[in-house]
């Protein structure tokens, strides 16, 4: 008698379709019932849609679905349809909030197990949907040779693709919605701008205290880059399910649906703590900035925030610059795009180029979106810099532009931080040092990490009489920010307050150092020379005149008389005295 043959395995040729998600975790960790009742609301629509097409419902994967359809031309109808009714119940919801699917299809043999199916011609289609861009269809060489006169919609090869535990290259086509639309939009123009993840920083050979020490960096620097203003973060406990595992970076942006991964590592070695800090596109997997701090340990509380302010204010910077790169690339620049690149160019730092060219950035994106707060506030931060450089002619006009721009953004956005500081800048100018003092407080109670309002308070003080506080202000904004930008600015604001009370020799140690980070602020050298004539260095005085007179030809004292006011008399009594050191040193009188 002859052996029982096995049964015979089922098989048959079928296109399936395999879609999720994008970003679902993300999303759980913003609102987990709010995000699962969304995708049942969602998948009452998208079913009755395969229902229509002729599919059938595998199975479920969490916010996963696998379908099967007898004719590749109906699970592409299907896709495309399914696509475009989920982009119109996106129209209105918050960027960050959208619910977008990835959907891969495929032609090929399956292997019939019950009701679900198995085999390579599935594995395709998952693989297929993990490559489509978020709210895209993705699909294999073999489905395309059946719909590419069949259906209308264009496709892009992508060329042969290396899928995960696929033994060949597939060859893949990407699928637009529109006649104009010849590749899937990208990730950067999805996820939502200045979005970033926290990743857990990695705990270098520390015990468990290290460890507790290792996560609060790491909850401190998510909470204060949540004040950027802008910014998308990932929540912390979204961020720390990756915890302790090696993570691709791509794919946790695609996952998250963010532009940006921050990580790094903590590493101690007896009273010194290494701390390792790197920002990466999510996109491409380039690293865009990368610091190292070393610190003596003292405090491991203090160390957290300091070491979370630190890199929260260069990475705004950071994010910044590299915003306004993407932005640079746009064939069609939005308001938005325009303030990124105005930014970028007030960054780097006090020249009067760098200033016009970030004013006429502000100014287009205004032109566009006239209730664009942040270019707002970027145009009265321009003209403010520009009035109190003495460099101009139209000081009151710049100072009422700047006034005016403030007003209204406060108005659309009262809780702005950096409005409120650059509208304590905006007092000093008007007499009401009192008052802008207590718009920089307001400005740090909202952001801790705005080093440039310490600085400003500091600023101020010497306006009121009270020169010297100023130096602990600028010392602050220091630690907060050792290498801002306009770190210059601050430490030749201690100088001038150091002048101000008539130690010439510190004034002259603070101004010196100003110029040697920034030799192109004509200011500090007439302030310098005021310090180095009351010192009888007068020979050193007059070449400090040239110098700042070669910058601004039209500096005068008569002009500087009529700068910042105030009526205290300390300040009044003060500033005779470096008129006459002005006046030793050759500035003109005007």
């Amino acid at each position: 008698m002859e052996p029982a043959q096995p049964p015979r395995v089922g098989r048959r040729l079928a296109a399936i379709v395999a879609a999720d998600v994008a970003g679902y975790s993300r999303l759980m960790g913003l609102d987990e019932v709010g995000t699962a009742r969304t995708l049942l609301e969602h998948r009452k629509v998208t079913d009755s849609l395969v229902a229509k097409h002729g599919g059938r419902l595998v199975k479920t994967t969490g916010d996963g679905v696998l379908l099967e359809f007898p004719s590749v031309v109906d699970a592409v109808e299907c896709a495309v349809a399914v696509q475009a009714v989920m982009a119109e119940r996106n129209q209105g919801v918050p960027e960050d909030r959208r619910m977008l699917l990835r959907i891969g299809i495929n032609l090929g043999d399956i292997l019939i197990d019950g009701e679900d199916i198995l085999g390579d011609g599935v594995n395709i289609a998952a693989r297929l949907e993990g490559i489509a861009e978020p709210g895209a269809i993705c699909i294999s060489s073999s489905a395309f040779e059946q719909v590419r006169d069949k259906v209308p919609v264009d496709f892009a090869d992508l060329g042969e693709q290396a899928l995960k535990n696929i033994a060949r290259p597939i060859r893949a086509y990407a699928i637009g919605l529109s006649a104009n639309a010849r590749r899937p939009a990208p990730l950067s123009t999805l996820a939502p701008r200045l979005s970033i993840v926290v990743l857990p920083f990695a705990n270098i050979g520390g015990g468990p205290d290290q460890d507790y020490f290792v996560d609060g960096v790491t909850e401190s620097l998510t909470t204060d880059l949540s004040r950027i203003n802008g910014a998308f973060v990932i929540a912390r406990n979204t961020a720390f399910t990756f915890k302790g595992k090696a993570v691709n970076v791509k794919q946790v942006g695609r996952e998250l649906n963010v532009r940006y991964v921050l990580e790094g590592s903590v590493q101690r070695g007896g009273d010194r703590l290494r701390v390792n800090v790197q920002l990466i596109d999510a996109e491409s997997g380039n690293h865009l900035w990368a610091e190292r701090f070393d610190k003596t340990v003292v405090d491991l509380f203090d160390m957290q925030d300091e070491i979370a302010a630190h890199v929260a204010r260069q990475l705004d910077t950071a994010l910044i610059a590299a915003e306004a790169r993407r932005a640079a690339q746009s064939t069609i620049p939005d308001s938005t795009d325009l303030y990124f690149q105005g930014m970028a160019w007030a960054n780097k730092g006090i020249t009067p180029n760098h200033l016009m060219q970030a004013h006429g950035f502000f100014e287009r994106a205004l032109a566009l979106d006239p209730d664009n707060v942040e270019a707002l506030i970027g145009t009265a931060g321009v003209e403010i810099t520009l009035a109190g450089a003495y460099t101009t002619d139209d000081r009151a006009a710049r100072l009422a532009a700047a006034s005016a721009a403030l007003t209204k953004a406060l108005s659309l956005a009262p809780n702005q931080a950096l409005a409120h500081l650059f509208l304590g800048r905006l007092l000093i100018f008007s007499n009401r040092g009192h008052q802008a003092i207590a718009e920089c407080e307001r400005a740090l109670a909202l952001d801790r990490n705005l080093a440039a309002a310490h600085a400003t308070i500091g600023l101020a003080k010497f306006f009121i009489g009270r020169s010297e506080e100023t130096e602990a202000h600028v010392r602050e904004a220091l630690r907060l920010s050792p290498r801002d930008t306009f770190a210059f600015s601050w430490i030749a604001s201690a100088g001038v307050a150091k002048l101000y009370l008539g130690d010439d020799r510190e004034a002259v140690t603070w101004l010196r150092h100003a110029i040697e980070i920034n030799r192109n602020l004509p200011n500090a050298y007439f302030y310098l020379a005021a310090a180095l004539s009351n010192l009888g260095q007068v020979n050193e005085a007059e070449v400090a005149v040239t110098k700042g007179l070669a910058i601004n030809p039209t500096y005068t004292i008569n002009g500087f008389r009529t700068g910042p006011s105030s009526d205290n008399p300390t300040f009044l009594a003060q500033r005779e005295r470096i008129y006459k050191g002005m006046q030793m040193a050759g500035v003109p009188e005007g």
